[in-house]
């Protein structure tokens, strides 16, 4: 188990964990939450031992594997499979260990390791890192393609993939759904209520951490508080507990109250003097209870727009994308929609599928390939980019921010916009002090989301186009946006992959997918199923085309076969579609099935033939195998040793060819039957 004793944690002068004490049990799998700032990445160091303690102990299973998601973004060109399987850094240690004993020939050594690769999984070791990178998202075409040539946030998914891949007892997650979409999202949900080990996740997704965590682990004024429950429940049990302190602080100050006063009143009486005393020493006794030190909730409003134009868009025809080379690259055809005053729409759809596209040029970001997009006069709008740097200069502070936005929209802004009361409204969105002076680029990805937040609020925009808004923002900011959203008279157009604020905030949704855009027509528990029928579906095509690419390489047709210019023989799928597209007799037909099955024998008959003399010849292989596997746990000579284990190894490498061979023809099969 995990145990913190009185543990003091620093950061520069700064106290983030002050005596601090906390058990935490194998296989529990507990979300770590609290403010940004308040020491929960600190926590983590401290746990992957980047970190020490200042004081206190803290104490962890030595023999313990960990695993963790690297925060670096990877340079690399390998491919992304492979990137990947690196994770497992057990068969690495391992296949290291191989090639050493191979060059000196150690042949005990070789049959150690042989015997350790089963154990570790060296076998599946390749499926199953391909089966998480496609559980995140990426395409079975993409399996292979450099790691450099994807995108920073894929990257990072490749990194969740390559930590997950990472067999242990210990797993920690910072953030790990800051990437990824509602697709990718609900699988990693599934694959960690999988997970064996002990797990602490930091994340500010409330139905996330409901669906994974089964304690909470809160820090809040430099202590630790465990809670026996994931979110919902400990919001429900602190809420309780702040109610209960509050209550005891109460009635303990009528209690001092009431002692104070008989001190007072009769301290200076020699009579009374030494019950005075007596409740003087009862005071000094008493351990205090803490009065109750609720932080200031972060809240902030949009002001009421200056005018709603209905419909605020009028979208036709229209083909959204970009331009490669000078060629525009359509990902959206033939949108055709309404956006109308005080609408709340939600926008779904899988990454790469054109939402971002969609919501940038509606943004006026990105200019629109065809069709016609109108807007509605004095249509003002105010966009939340993806990527905060979109909007941001780094090297600027946020009063300087603030002070440019003023001047683009002049006096027509309608806002106070000197520099006193800019900085005024900065501090309304908690930049207070010297932060209105810091250069964006030094700040949390949380500050930087606020400032966009602020700025937008003070444009006084008609139309919110929020994209990802929530990424590094905490739950309390997260539930101040919420309720602002609710409030707004305007029309917001959301995209994002926190549930609860989707739930929360849009009635409507659209649906990007497969070039298009469209109702989608239920709830967030129904775009969940669809998802994970897409997910199938696509799946299903993926294998299909290759089973398609094994036929078309594999089995000739008869005309081929007679002459390599003539055309191929239609299949027999194509002669059954036109006999049923035929007025035949029922004679014909059955003459026509008749023959369909002959050409089916004549086809299938030495596939299966090989398929048979496949299985005999991994059957023998799996019992000489078994053999040499017993004769390396008897006494025989280093030579010995060595010629079974590259035999082994021989053996090895023709199961991998004969399995291969194997997928080939049960996919021939089944594409005949």
């Amino acid at each position: 188990m995990i145990n913190l004793k009185n543990v003091t944690l620093r950061r520069g002068t700064k106290v983030l964990l002050d005596q601090a004490s906390v058990t935490l049990n194998p296989g529990e799998k507990v979300g770590l939450v609290g403010r940004n700032g308040a020491g929960k990445s600190t926590l983590f160091a401290l746990f992957n031992g980047s970190l020490h303690e200042d004081g206190g102990d803290f104490d962890m299973p030595k023999a313990w594997r960990m695993a963790q998601v690297a925060q670096n973004m990877p340079e690399t060109d390998q491919p992304a499979a492979e990137f990947v399987l690196e994770g497992d850094t057990r068969l690495a240690e391992l296949r290291q260990r191989l090639v050493a004993a191979e060059a000196s020939g150690d042949g005990m050594e070789m049959a150690h390791v042989y015997t350790d690769l089963a154990d570790a999984g060296d076998h599946d070791a390749l499926p199953r890192a391909e089966a998480l990178i496609l559980g995140l998202g990426f395409r079975v075409d993409e399996l292979n393609n450099p790691v450099n040539s994807f995108s920073g946030g894929w990257r990072m998914r490749l990194q969740l993939a390559r930590a997950l891949m990472c067999p242990s007892d210990i797993l920690l997650l910072d953030e790990p759904t800051n990437h990824l979409d509602l697709d990718a999202l609900v699988w990693l949900e599934a694959w960690l209520q999988r997970y064996a080990g002990t797990m602490i996740v930091i994340s500010h997704d409330r139905e996330f951490l409901d669906a994974v965590t089964n304690v909470t682990l809160h820090i809040d004024h430099a202590k630790l508080t465990r809670y026996g429950s994931n979110y919902s429940g400990f919001e429900i049990l602190r809420a309780q507990q702040m109610e209960l302190q509050q209550a005891s602080f109460a009635k303990q100050q009528d209690k001092i109250a009431h002692l104070q006063k008989f001190i007072n009143r009769f301290k200076a009486q020699a009579s009374k003097a030494k019950q005075a005393q007596s409740r003087v020493k009862a005071l000094e006794r008493m351990e205090k209870v803490a009065p109750l030190l609720a932080d200031a909730e972060f809240t902030f409003g949009f002001k009421e727009p200056n005018n709603l134009p209905n419909p605020m868009l009028a979208i036709s025809e229209a083909s959204f994308g970009y331009t490669v080379d000078g060629e525009p690259k359509a990902i959206l055809q033939g949108v055709s929609k309404s956006v109308l005053a005080g609408q709340r729409i939600g926008i779904l759809g899988a990454n790469g599928q054109g939402k971002s596209t969609l919501v940038k040029t509606i943004a006026r970001t990105m200019p629109l390939l065809a069709g016609t997009l109108t807007e509605g006069k004095g249509l003002n709008i105010g966009y939340f980019a993806q990527q905060e740097l979109d909007v941001l200069h780094p090297q600027d502070n946020p009063l300087e921010h603030m002070i440019r936005l003023a001047k683009e929209l002049g006096p027509n802004s309608g806002e106070p916009s000197r520099e006193q009361d800019l900085r005024n409204y900065l501090g309304t969105f908690n930049f207070t002090g010297d932060m209105v002076k810091q250069a964006v680029g030094s700040m949390s990805g949380g500050e930087k989301a606020r400032l966009v937040l602020a700025m937008i609020v003070w444009q006084r925009p008609n139309l919110l186009l929020l994209d990802e808004p929530t990424n590094h923002l905490d739950l309390a900011t997260r539930e101040a946006l919420s309720m602002a959203l609710n409030e707004f008279e305007g029309t917001v157009m959301l995209v994002s992959h926190d549930r609860a604020l989707l739930r929360a905030v849009c009635d409507e949704f659209w649906m990007v997918g497969r070039g298009k855009v469209e109702p989608f027509d239920g709830d967030l528990d129904d775009y969940q199923k669809y998802l994970l029928e897409e997910s199938k579906r696509l799946r299903e095509a993926a294998k299909n085309a290759a089973r398609d690419a094994v036929v078309t390489q594999t089995v000739p047709t008869q005309d081929s076969a007679a002459s390599t210019h003539a055309a191929p023989a239609a299949p027999v799928s194509a002669h059954v579609a036109a006999a049923a597209a035929s007025d035949v007799s029922s004679a014909e037909q059955r003459k026509l099935d008749a023959q369909k099955r002959q050409q089916l024998a004549a086809q299938t008959r030495p596939l299966k033939r090989e398929l048979e003399q496949n299985e005999q010849r991994m059957a023998s292989i799996e019992a000489e195998k078994h053999q040499l596997e017993q004769l390396l746990t008897t006494p025989v000579s280093p030579a010995e040793m060595a010629d079974a284990g590259r035999r082994l190894k021989a053996l090895a490498d023709e199961v991998a060819t004969l399995e291969e061979r194997w997928l080939e023809l049960t996919q021939l099969l089944e594409v005949s039957a």
